[in-house]
């Protein structure tokens, strides 16, 4: 017979089996899907409520049976006679066939509703807002078509609005992801014709102003886990106040000499107002946006982080430190001298776009 002492090492075994499970399912709030924040996140939640209901259910009618049978059909001392075989039961064979289908449709109309509800396409619907989503090694990309405009990290919807997506990719296949408000799609290589992969699309709304955490969620290179980006909702008033903000002319750094150096250094790659070149990302109003780098957070209210400035100097100093592999060329060697990365990095930290309603900007 077993020994006391193992019956308490299993359980102990299944003890710390069963807490590192639940200690697998802790993370960041703003990157769970247990935290619908629009109506697409929450029928998926919701499917998933069902299906891991059913589960339960037939686990639980499963351990059921099988512990009454244990209980009641055991072999009794001294019997030696084989049981009653019962294969081939006609009354059986039809509940265990019956009762699968039953929970297959239960679980199949509300997913079949749902996949149709997600699968709306609204890339010709005049009230939805059309955004094209670009994804690059490592950073997002995100114009309006209809409203003549481009930025990147920070994705600006107003809310109570149906968002449209159209996703590529410019290089390797990525996934657009943001937990709060959506499940995952990905972004495919927007090549040629012979290379051109499968443009995606899909929607999702926000009925609550807040910032929403968005990820990567396909490997797509050395930094793939610093592949981030925010969603911001916010009232339609600042939406239309930052779509104005950011069609205003550029403002350019005051000393002439640093406005030169900015503009043959940053860009020939990056754009800002009216002028340069959107091959990197559109630096317009980078003061205000939540991160640098998409990972160097920028202290908020109810946000950790370093200052804008802080972080922008980060990253510029060593691009290659904060996010391996990306494209971003090292200012030294676009012959920018320490002095003046500082002073490009104090010029961009300072600009913002005055939009919102309530900020203290």
């Amino acid at each position: 017979m077993m020994k006391r002492w193992q019956y308490g090492k299993r359980i102990l075994l299944l003890l710390t089996a069963f807490s590192l499970l639940l200690l697998s399912a802790c993370g960041r709030e703003d990157l769970s899907v247990m935290n619908p924040q629009g109506p697409v996140a929450q029928g998926q939640l919701d499917l998933m409520k069902l299906a891991i209901t059913i589960m339960i259910v037939v686990l639980l009618v499963v351990f059921a049976i099988a512990a009454y049978v244990l209980v009641k059909f055991r072999r009794k001392k001294g019997q030696t006679e084989v049981p009653e075989q019962v294969e081939g039961n006609f009354k059986l064979e039809v509940i265990w066939t019956v009762i699968p289908l039953i929970l297959v449709i239960v679980l199949a109309i509300p997913t079949v509703g749902q996949l149709s509800a997600l699968g709306k396409d609204y890339t010709k619907d005049e009230n939805a807002l059309q955004v094209k989503v670009t994804a690059h090694q490592y950073w997002w990309e995100f114009s309006y078509p209809d409203l003549g405009v481009t930025t990147a990290q920070d994705l600006i919807i107003p809310t109570n609005k149906t968002i449209s997506f159209v996703l590529d990719s410019n290089d390797v296949i990525h996934s657009f992801w943001v937990p709060s408000l959506s499940g995952k799609i990905d972004t495919n290589f927007a090549g040629d014709d012979d290379t051109k992969g499968t443009t995606n699309k899909f929607h999702f709304s926000a009925p609550n102003e807040g910032v929403y955490r968005g990820k990567c969620a396909e490997l797509c290179g050395p930094s793939h886990a610093f592949m981030e980006f925010k969603v911001k909702s916010v009232s339609p008033e600042e939406f239309d106040n930052w779509v104005a903000s950011m069609k205003a002319p550029a403002v350019l750094p005051e000393d002439e000499m640093l406005a030169e150096k900015f503009r043959s250094a940053c860009l020939t790659c990056h754009a800002v107002g009216d002028q340069g070149t959107a091959v990197g990302p559109n630096l317009t109003g980078i003061g205000n946006r939540e991160s640098v780098a998409s990972m160097l957070l920028n202290e908020r209210e109810g946000q950790e982080g370093a200052s804008v400035e802080d972080n922008m100097k980060q990253w510029l100093h060593d691009p290659q430190k904060v996010k391996p592999g990306n494209k971003m060329p090292d200012p030294i060697d676009l012959g920018l001298t320490t002095e003046e990365i500082d002073a490009i990095a104090e010029y961009l930290a300072s600009y913002k776009l005055d939009y919102e309603t309530n900020s203290a900007d």
